[in-house]
Order: structure tokens, then sequence, then C-alpha cells
């Protein structure tokens, strides 16, 4: 009997067929990279929509049998109900682990059999999923992925094993320096919202959840009102419409989910200190951004690229590390929420070097708010910017992610075509506008986690 076997032995099985599967798809996943490496404005992207009204995007590709499918619903973690922080986490973690008749096990062998993939992940606004099988298998594969969705066992007995998984997985982390100070900074940034809840939950709250919980999720969030697709390889517009409505025709029309109130990160500069008995401390630091549809957004994403986002070319690597030998790294980001955007950055270094390097950080920022950066400066970044572009669509999996994100933003198939054209309109005035809206370092939020010697370092 399958309850009857050591729970060591049933994760081995499991971890194996997983692995067959990663394997089946990987050597499908390589032959589709060495024929199918299209630029982005190569790309036809159609929109299909399903017998049953679903709409979905389309990029076909037929030279290898296999595709991938990502999707969404609107919700992710800001949906955790107070008290239940973390239901949403638990929920991805549960939806391979059983559906319809097939408890865990066979569910799982069901899976190899069909060498397909299906995973899930939650963000603070969405809930994600991911398919992947061989055209060969695609209907049956369909099947167990619509059971997935909609008939989920969250049986006890495998909601207990994902349970301890969990925990364990949270108490790593709170030992783990970067994760404990970005969940302080969104904690700190946003007190009193749902982006200021732990994600990943609590001992307590991740401790006590229960199946009823879990399936109360999935029905509030899972509907086909916020439901975003796109699909990638082997596939007609006919057989995804077909496709579409047999994999999520039965779910909801419309989703029930709670009201999460426009916001932005406190204001006023902040600077909180997470005691930790480690040899270097991490800080994680941000203050708010505009809208991903804001007129500004393109020009504040080049200067991210110049200020931080670009590796060892940014401005805060060549005066943090190559300078001074301060950090072996340093970044910032520009991240758009559905109800917020921020810019935020990270930096790790030795407890004693923590204040210098969070002074010069600030010094970086203030210098760019007041107008230094130059010609060459946001030259080069443009150039990288655009010439990087078509990397993010070498893969068949790169592809669909990179269009749900659109999808997910609001834009439609032709910003893939005027993207470039948007970076390449950034000017040099564009850029002295936007960091001084952007950078108010007055505001700036930081959250240091270890022991840092802060002497040196100034509040905002």
């Amino acid at each position: 009997m399958v309850a009857a076997r050591p729970l060591r032995s049933t994760a081995w099985r499991v971890a194996s067929r997983r692995m067959g599967i990663a394997a089946s798809l990987a050597t499908l996943a390589a032959a589709f990279v060495a024929t199918f490496s299209p630029s982005a404005n190569a790309m036809k992207i159609q929109t299909v929509k399903s017998p049953g009204g679903i709409e979905a995007w389309l990029v076909e590709e037929h030279a290898v049998p296999m595709m991938a499918m990502r999707f969404a619903f609107d919700g992710g973690s800001s949906q955790d109900p107070a008290g239940k922080e973390g239901v949403a986490n638990f929920v991805t973690a549960m939806l391979d682990e059983g559906a319809g008749d097939l408890v865990s096990r066979d569910f799982q062998e069901r899976m190899e059999d069909l060498s397909m993939r299906m995973n899930y992940e939650e963000a603070k606004d969405a809930f994600y999923g991911n398919f992947e099988t061989l055209t060969a298998n695609r209907d049956e594969a369909a099947k167990l992925l619509k059971l997935a969705l909609t008939k989920p066992r969250f049986d006890q007995d495998a909601v207990e094993r994902i349970r301890q998984q969990l925990l364990a997985s949270l108490a790593y982390a709170a030992r783990d320096p970067d994760k404990v100070a970005q969940n302080e900074w969104y904690a700190v940034a946003f007190a009193g919202h749902p982006y200021a809840r732990p994600a990943n939950g609590t001992e307590a709250t991740v401790g006590k959840m229960t199946g009823a919980d879990l399936e109360s999720y999935r029905k509030r969030v899972f509907a086909k009102d916020t439901l975003k697709v796109v699909a990638v390889g082997d596939i007609t517009p006919e057989q995804l419409g077909k496709l579409l409505d047999e994999v999520f025709g039965d779910l909801p029309d419309k989703a029930e989910l709670a009201p999460v109130a426009k916001t932005n990160p406190v204001s006023g500069g902040r600077q909180t200190v997470v005691d930790m008995n480690v040899p270097q401390s991490v800080a994680v630091f941000g203050l708010g951004a505009m809208p991903r549809k804001d007129p500004d957004f393109m020009a504040a994403f080049v200067l991210n690229q110049i200020l931080g986002g670009g590796g060892f070319a940014s401005k805060l690597m060549e005066e943090v590390r190559e300078k001074r030998g301060l950090a072996y790294s340093v970044y910032t980001y520009v991240y758009p929420f559905q109800h917020t955007s921020i810019f935020s950055g990270g930096v790790a270094t030795r407890n004693d070097m923590m204040g210098q390097s969070l002074d010069i950080i600030r010094a970086e920022l203030k210098k760019m708010a007041d107008g230094d950066v130059s010609q060459t400066d946001l030259d080069n970044a443009k150039s990288y910017l655009i010439g990087s572009y078509p990397l993010r669509f070498d893969t068949n999996a790169k592809i669909a992610s990179q269009l749900l994100g659109l999808r997910m933003d609001g834009f439609g198939p032709e910003y893939v075509d005027n993207r470039n054209a948007m970076v390449a309109a950034v000017t040099l005035d564009d850029l002295k506008r936007v960091a001084k809206r952007l950078l108010e370092t007055q505001n700036l939020i930081v959250t240091i986690v270890g022991k840092p010697t802060l002497q040196q370092a100034k509040k905002g």
C-alpha cells in the first residue's frame, strides 16, 4: 500500500519521477532552442478566443512537438486573509498533490507517464501557472491540468507533508539575512497594507492552515474574469481554443477578490536594523516609483540601468565595489506592482563597512537626482537595453513568460514591436527630469540585517 511506504522512499520516487519528466522536456527544449530563435520583432503574436470566450495570446512554432503555456489569475499573496498569511504559497505547493480521483502518488505517476511539467508560484498580485507538454500527450495532459485547477484534493496526509516542507523552508529563511531584510523592508514600507504581510506566512499561520483554507482561496481566486493565458509552440489557434475551454471552461465566471487599496511606501525616510549574528550585513533600500503606464516609466527604467541595474557597468558598482572594494555586489531595480511601484536595491558587505557603503549609495542617488548623468551614460544604457531585448525571447518558455508579463501589465501584442523605439526615444533631459522626480533620498527606506557599524550612515 502507498500509505505504508516510508516518506523517504516516496520522496525519492517523486524526485526521480520529476527528474525524468524534466529530462524528457529538457531534451526537446534544447532542440527547440536550436531550431527556433526568433528575434522579438519576428514573432507573430496571435490573439485567440475560444468558443467559450476565453482569450489567449499564441505564438505558433511547429518545428518541435511541444508547447508551453503560462497563465495567471489576479490575486496572489495580497489575497491571503489576515491571520492566514501564506495560504497562496501553500496552494502553489499542493496543486500537483492529487486531484479528482487521483491521490498524490497516482497524480504524479500520471504526470510522469505523460512527460508533462506543471508548477505554480504566487506573487503579491497574481497566482501563476506553468504548463509544458509534448504534442502527442497534449490532450491527456490538459485533462490533468484541469483536474488540478478545478478539483484539487488537499488530502490531509499531503497537506501535513507539504506543511512540514514549508515550515522547514520558513526556519531556513529566518536565518537568511537577504530574506529577512526583504521581508522587513516591505513590512516597514507598507505597514498596514497587504503588501506588508509575509507572503510565505509564519510558523503560526502555516502551522494551522487547513485543507478548507486552501480550497477557500482556490475558489475565490481561480476564475475566468481575471485569467490571462499565453501559449507558445506546436499548437494551432483552433487547437488552443479547444484546450482553453477544456482546462479553464468550468472555472467560475468571476473571482471573489478582496479589495486592495492603492498605496505608496511610507515617506520621510526610515532606517531599521534587525540584529543577526552574521559576519556580513545585508541592506535593502528603496522608495516609491512611478506606475508602469506612467509616461516617465521608460525613462526610469533606463535610469535604473545606469544607476544600479547594469551590473559591473553601473555607477553604484563602480563606486562601491570597483573604487573602494566595499562589496561584491550592489544593485537596483524598478518594480511595478498592481497597487504601487518601487525603486529598490540591495548591498551586502562586512559589518564594519555597511555604514560607509550606505553613505556612498545615498551620495550616488543624490548626485543622479541633481542631474549628474551624461550623454555617454545614456547611450551606453540604451545600446545594452535595446541589443539584449531579443535574449528574452530565445526559448518557448521565456517567450510565454515575457508575453504573460505584458498581458498582466495591460499592454497589447504591439508592445514587443514598439518597446525598443520607446527606449531609444529617452533623452538626457528625460533622464534628468525623472531622476529628480524618482530619487527623493529623504524618503529612502533602509532595512539592515546583521551587526552593522553605522557611525557614518545617515538617515534619509
